[in-house]
């Protein structure tokens, strides 16, 4: 079900209706209106061109964390094909062991 929540962006009241839980969407909303702020205190614009660049902002965070994910997966990726591989080698090196001590004992008994 979804939630409805009033939350303040730069001294304006939005209500966002989402299934996420209403301290989320304050989270997000906060998080928002502090980058609008930062936009805001920081370069001489009016809000329709802070939004944009605020906007704009959050975009280039967004494609730079999925890149940043992407490479994660890849070296999680390769980690896992390593102790595959690890794992392979160890279950050769039992078996092997297994028949060293085999003819060991045949040896020893004979």
């Amino acid at each position: 079900m979804a939630n409805r929540v009033v939350v303040s962006i730069c001294g304006e009241e939005y209500t966002f209706v989402a299934e996420e839980s209403a301290s989320y969407m304050q989270k997000v909303g906060s998080y928002v209106s502090d980058k609008m702020n930062e936009v805001l205190n920081s370069a001489k614009v009016g809000r329709t061109d802070a939004a944009i660049l605020t906007a704009a902002n959050i975009a280039d965070e967004l494609f730079k964390a999925q890149t940043a994910a992407e490479q994660l997966r890849g070296q999680i990726k390769g980690y896992l094909d390593e102790a595959g591989k690890a794992q392979a080698e160890v279950s050769e090196l039992k078996r092997e062991v297994f028949r060293l001590q085999q003819k060991l004992d045949s040896r020893s008994h004979g």
